[in-house]
């Protein structure tokens, strides 16, 4: 047998182990070898098509999948590598001239190398999670309380036909004390279709009220009120809320880090809902987020100047932005305002949604996972995100639309408390009636009016209902963005 050949076998028995042994007369072993391949292959095939894939990604984040895909890309890896170096040896490459010995071995070696680095991955993979995942999703502090109930198979959402959850961006910096939640959007999520509306507060709404009963209600009954601070500014809007109540845990008979709950509560008894869990993102590690997902293509539709002397630019166009200038963009108020900010930043979560496909978060795994663990704080239990992966996959393709409650819509100096229960609860109504889509849709929708448009998302086309009386808030994710977001 020629060097060629003994290459050529080797190969070929890397991509199907024992053909090499059946060609080197070790015809038993070759057929085990063959036969285990196959069966393993099937296998996996028969696995992945009884399974839904939303449940499968589910059932990853849970430990014990963790540790068994570790253990099996370990076993999988050191039992390819043996495969090589046995099925060279089984084709005698002593019968070699000595300078076919040296390439074939040469080559043997590399090979066995090269066919442990998939397993190496995978195994690398499985750490990085299960060290994010434990890292994120900690056990919450419970105040002495017994720990929530496992989810039930059977019925994990308990019932609920939504899920509220409140997505918090913080200003963390080294020169602040305590959290300030600057941009506040709750997500509530229809648990069968996906269908999803995403509330925007904004983070200068003043006489926030507090649910009747409660410490905060108690010792703010006429709303949220201080006087202003040395320097005339407001420590009494919506995005002081958390920071004041984790500064008097007093006002808790002593329990302390309150923040969180009483923000949560806070927001859910604004909008008419009851908020399950938040995650709290730090705005800057958000960047690094978004550089592990390769970036996001935004259309920016004019200059956006920032920095502390105006020295900074992200300029007017359809591009793709790292994660600094992507953050830059949500953030800067430099000749904007609060309002236009918040739309800047609906805009680059749409992006987001739209281009962190599952091809690009599996080829880009281990950075996610890295840039993640750093940023996220929240207190949704480890049991639940087995669950809320599949939700997270049918949000992917089913129709978000978006309320922001920013003037005209309300004044955010005199807040009217109805007004904004009552669009929110039309908004969750629309969004329940409306199906999830099978596939995007090129049908028109409704003619909006220039003011408060009623049209969904660029991904997904259906037809929204007119507000009774008015016209409809509730507008698509990425509607007003100057363009719809493109994969890149």
């Amino acid at each position: 047998m020629s060097a060629t050949a003994v290459l050529g076998w080797l190969v070929l028995a890397a991509l199907v182990p024992g053909a090499a042994h059946l060609r080197a007369g070790w015809r038993k072993t070759g057929l085990v070898l063959v036969s285990c391949f196959a069966a393993l292959l099937l296998g996996l095939l028969a696995f992945v098509l009884t399974n839904d894939l939303g449940a499968l990604a589910g059932s990853a984040t849970q430990d014990s999948w963790l540790t068994a895909i570790m253990t099996g890309a370990i076993v999988l890896g050191l039992a390819w590598f043996a495969l090589i170096v046995h099925s060279f040896v089984v084709l005698r490459p002593g019968r070699l001239a000595q300078s076919g010995q040296i390439l074939t071995g040469t080559v043997a070696g590399l090979l066995a190398v090269v066919v442990v680095v998939p397993f190496g991955y995978a195994a690398q993979t499985a750490v990085t999670s299960r060290e994010a995942l434990d890292q994120i999703f900690r056990t919450p502090e419970n105040d002495g309380q017994p720990p929530p109930p496992e989810p039930k198979p059977e019925d994990p959402f308990a019932g609920r036909d939504r899920v509220n959850i409140l997505l918090l961006g913080g200003d963390a910096d080294d020169h602040r004390t305590g959290v300030r939640t600057d941009s506040m959007n709750l997500a509530s999520v229809d648990v069968k279709t996906g269908n999803t509306v995403l509330f925007s507060l904004p983070r200068n709404l003043e006489d926030v009220r507090f649910r009747p009963g409660t410490p905060m209600a108690r010792r703010f009954p006429n709303g949220f009120d201080l006087p202003k601070d040395p320097g005339g500014g407001a420590s009494d809007l919506l995005n002081s809320v958390w920071e004041y109540a984790d500064a008097h845990p007093e006002l808790f008979d002593g329990k302390q880090h309150q923040g969180a709950k009483v923000l949560m509560d806070t927001i859910g008894y604004t909008l008419g809902l009851k908020v399950d869990w938040y995650a709290l993102v730090n705005m800057w590690g958000f960047a690094r987020l978004i550089d592990a997902i390769g970036g996001v293509t935004i259309t920016v539709e004019q200059d956006v100047i920032f920095g502390k002397y105006n020295e900074g630019l992200v300029k007017a166009g359809t591009r793709k932005l790292k994660g600094a200038d992507a953050m830059w963009y949500a953030r800067s108020r430099t000749y904007s305002d609060d309002y236009t900010r918040m739309r800047r930043q609906k805009c680059v979560l749409g992006a987001i949604l739209d281009q962190a496909d599952p091809g690009t978060v599996l080829t880009r795994f281990n950075q996610i996972a890295l840039a993640t663990k750093e940023l996220i704080r929240t207190d949704i239990p480890r049991p639940m995100l087995q669950h809320l992966v599949p939700l997270a996959l049918k949000v992917k393709n089913a129709e978000v639309s978006s309320v922001q409650f920013v003037p005209p819509l309300i004044n955010t100096g005199y807040p009217d408390w109805e007004k904004i229960r009552d669009i929110a609860a039309k908004a969750i109504r629309d969004s329940a009636r409306t199906k999830a889509p099978v596939a995007a849709s090129a049908a028109p929708s409704s003619a909006p009016s220039p003011a408060l448009s009623s049209s969904p998302s660029p991904r997904k086309s259906a037809k929204k209902p007119v507000r009774e009386g008015g016209e409809d808030p509730t507008k698509g994710l990425t509607e007003g963005c100057g363009g719809a977001s493109t994969k890149g």
